[in-house]
């Protein structure tokens, strides 16, 4: 009964209205006080009984024969139905039926739609990030995407079969029964289609392919020396652990693009300025993906741990569920919005997925005739755009129209009309180039992951997926485990989209695609004797041995830890999966400990300063949420890496990347020397004992604001937030008791972590364990909106329960909904 004391909370501060229009997201348009406030149809119908039954039978038309749902204690529904489109279709019910506000959100903010149920938002931002998908492709790429979806017949009928599902739940539902965030904002459902399930597929496609830094490395580029370059930015990290063992042979490339005659005069020694600004997705977007071998495990049977590391919402990202049929039976999370099981385990087999980090999105600074942006030079002569106008249409507002242009290269994302995000504007132009766009099929992989029975199967399955791309980890009961970064990734010449390249010729297009089976891979079969083990983290896959050129951004601590902690156990079982899964250790600060404690001058430090760097010696490099020590770490390590770049950066107004966090530890380890140490703006050279100190001595008031806040241990100080897609404190989870960081195995931060942890033993019943910080609901009148979130903050896990055809009488199954056609 939350609900209750949210809107009264609300009435009793600024008032519900004000609060909607002004607090929540700059909301243009509240609903009418009669409608919303009405006990028939007002948010009190969301309000759900604590002892409430979800028993009942549902008519559904479409349905080939019949389907029944046994819901757990914990609401997790486990579908058994006779066929999989009969599935599909309970699937796509039961979707809308708990997740059905998220499931549309999720799809306008893909296709470009958010002002029209938001409002152009403060400062256009709503329309300006409209804009951004539009222009990107998102709808096009969907579209694309669907016409290969609905080549394969088995997709194609799951997808009608799931779209179905859903009308037939938007079909039954009541204005009193509409989820509460419809009531806020005075809108309604429009039939799902299948491209929304296509939409929502590259929705995902662009949180986990869509970040690049084009813009900022080419300022860099132009503003740095060659020297000072690379030192900043180095390809490839001291303390990388790679997926695939060093030592690896690979063979001779399958392709080998060809770098332009220009490259140096056009591209690497141009200096370009770029004023343009990109809205990015999360840059922690990533996950933990590992499988045991049986040689290393106490059962001698594998175990696969997986946790994605997303965006921490309410409603959840993941919706938890068994689907059985005659063809198979699965059990794992599923995104509201499409159908399939999308990690998880079947009786055979089990898989985790891991983002790849691949750079899969270049920039291409195009030359138009003029401002029309009707002609622009290509290969020696005026070529003509294709330019469409998109209708943006804004709630409260009138219509927003936007002309877009179109190259050889693709969309122009970036031209004077719209410079982004930026507040400077732009007088260049800039299409973008990025293989989401392309027409693929993901969904085909996951519609054969629901039966496969063995590795074979697992590499068919595997072989069409094209973007994101991904590292799938892979186990089954025959003793096998393996991981393949699959993915259509394109072959690049060195630094080949590291920077904005010039697009008025075709040499700097892309040339072609790393042959699949050149992607890497790691197989151990039941007689593995040597690691034991496949992990990824998203670092770096392979070292330089491989043939092809990689990109540079690929974060090395957790793969680091996880391989360290991997090598050094055996007889491991789940309760130490469950452990190590949890980890707050921070490999980082361990490596970093040492050198600040080197370098800190402590003979002028008064009592108070030295009381907070013995806390700094005394911690054991554990971010655990009591802990003091890793917000001193923090606030230390922040004002050194200012005090040794910002002399540097400062005197550039562009918008350049800073050094990944690596690239400061490395260097100051390697060399105490380090150029960037000595302040540029003073007249004596600076020591690193100096800026150690004296960052050290900037921290201390920071610390002491914090300890006067409440806010000096670990988990007041990151504040975690499971957050309401809206952004309203009231329908969201706050101040999270909960470690970890971003360089610990436990990758929890403010608002992003690990979505959905999971463990599964392949032993001859399999076992798994499994939490979401979430709930299987999406109402938040609902005791099962958050119920997970106490257990996911503190380490806690759920069994998954796989219930078979004889357990409908089992003390598990809690209440039974009965599908048919008639």
């Amino acid at each position: 009964m939350r609900i209750i004391p949210f809107l009264l909370s609300l009435i009793l501060t600024v008032g519900l209205i004000y609060c909607l229009s002004r607090q929540w997201g700059g909301l243009q348009k509240t609903p009418p006080f009669g409608q919303f406030f009405s006990p028939q149809h007002g948010f009190w119908q969301n309000a759900e009984p604590v002892n409430g039954s979800f028993d009942g039978s549902v008519l559904l038309a479409g349905l080939k024969g019949r389907g029944d749902v046994y819901f757990d204690e914990n609401l997790v529904p486990h579908v058994f139905a006779a066929n999989h489109a009969d599935a599909s279709y309970i699937q796509g019910y039961l979707h809308a039926r708990f997740r059905l506000w998220q499931m549309e959100f999720q799809t306008f903010a893909a296709a470009g739609r958010v002002s029209e149920v938001l409002g152009a938002g403060p400062g256009n931002a709503y329309v300006n990030y409209d804009r951004s998908m539009r222009r990107l492709g998102m709808v096009t790429a969907a579209k694309a995407a669907l016409q290969e979806m609905e080549k394969d017949s088995v997709v194609k009928a799951d997808c009608d079969a799931y779209t179905a599902g859903v009308n037939a739940y938007i079909s039954q539902l009541k204005a009193s029964e509409l989820p509460l965030e419809y009531k806020l904002l005075n809108y309604s459902p429009e039939p799902w289609t299948n491209l929304k399930i296509a939409l929502f597929v590259k929705y995902m496609a662009y949180d986990l392919a869509g970040h690049d830094n084009d813009f900022e490395m080419t300022n860099a580029k132009s503003f740095f020396s060659k020297e000072d370059f690379a030192k900043l930015y180095p390809e490839v990290q001291d303390s990388v652990d790679p997926i695939i063992p060093k030592g690896t042979h690979f063979s001779p490339p399958g392709f080998s693009p060809k770098a332009p005659a220009t490259v140096d005069s056009l591209y690497m020694n141009m200096p370009l300025t770029i004023t343009a600004a990109e809205s990015k997705p999360d840059p922690d977007n990533g996950s933990n993906n590992w499988a045991i071998s049986g040689s290393k495990t106490m059962s001698h049977r594998p175990i696969l741990c997986n946790d994605p590391h997303l965006s921490t919402n309410l409603p959840s990202i993941w919706y938890q569920m068994q689907i059985h049929t005659p063809e198979y039976n699965v059990y794992g999370v599923s995104f509201p919005g499409a159908p399939y099981v999308i990690i998880g385990f079947n009786d055979s087999c089990a898989w985790g997925i891991t983002n790849a980090e691949r750079d899969v999105r270049d920039y291409y600074s195009i030359k138009f005739k003029d401002e029309t942006r009707k002609e622009y030079w290509y290969n020696g002569k005026w070529v003509p755009a294709d330019q469409r106008v998109d209708t943006i249409v804004v709630k409260g507002g009138a219509p927003f129209y936007d002309t877009v242009a179109s190259t050889v290269f693709g969309p122009v994302m970036y031209d004077p009309s719209f410079a982004g995000f930026s507040e400077e504007g732009t007088s260049r132009s800039y299409a973008v180039h990025w293989k989401p766009g392309d027409p693929s099929d993901e969904l085909r992989t996951f519609s054969r992951f629901q039966s496969m029975r063995n590795y074979s199967d697992y590499k068919e399955a595997i072989v069409t997926f094209k973007s994101p791309g991904q590292n799938f980890a892979f186990a089954d009961k025959s003793g096998v485990v393996a991981i393949w970064q699959q993915g259509e990734f394109p072959a690049k010449w060195k630094e080949q989209g590291r920077f904005v390249m010039p697009g008025e010729d075709s040499s700097y297009r892309w040339q072609g695609n790393i042959p699949q089976q050149e992607n890497p891979t790691m197989l151990l079969d039941t007689l593995d004797s040597g690691r034991g083990f496949v992990s990824s983290a998203n670092q770096l896959p392979v070292d330089t041995s491989y043939p092809y050129y990689l990109g540079i951004d690929f974060p090395p601590y957790r793969g680091l830890i996880i391989n360290r902690k991997l090598n050094s156990m055996n007889s491991i079982t789940p309760a130490d999966m469950e452990s190590m899964q949890t980890s707050n250790y921070d490999v980082f600060a361990a490596m970093a400990k040492p050198l600040l404690l080197r370098n800190i001058h402590e003979e002028p430090l008064s009592v108070d300063e030295k009381n907070y760097l013995k806390v700094f010696r005394d911690w054991n490099c554990n971010n655990n949420p009591d802990e003091e020590g890793p917000v001193i770490f923090q606030y230390w390590w922040r004002h050194l890496t200012k005090d040794i770049y910002d002399d540097e950066f400062s005197k550039s107004s562009l918008n350049m990347m800073r050094p990944f966090e690596s690239t400061l530890l490395e260097s100051l380890l390697k060399d105490s020397a380090y150029s960037f140490i000595d302040n540029v703006n003073t007249p004596e050279k600076e020591t690193l004992q100096q800026v150690v100190t004296k960052a050290f001595l900037q921290a201390v008031p920071d610390l002491a604001a914090a300890a006067n806040a409440g806010r000096l241990t670990w988990a007041k100080n990151k504040d975690t937030w499971v957050r309401h897609l809206l952004r309203i404190p009231q329908l969201s989870r706050t101040n999270l008791p909960i470690g970890g960081g971003v360089h610990c195995i436990n990758a929890a931060k403010k608002l992003h972590g690990p979505s959905w942890r999971m463990i599964v033993e392949l032993t001859d019943k399999t076992s798994a364990l499994g939490i979401y910080p979430g709930g299987q609901s999406g109402n938040p009148g609902s005791r099962y909106y958050d119920n997970f979130v106490d257990k996911w903050a503190a380490g806690v896990y759920n069994s998954l329960w796989v219930m078979g055809p004889e357990d409908v009488k089992d003390s598990h199954v809690k209440w039974t909904v009965h599908f048919s056609n008639q």
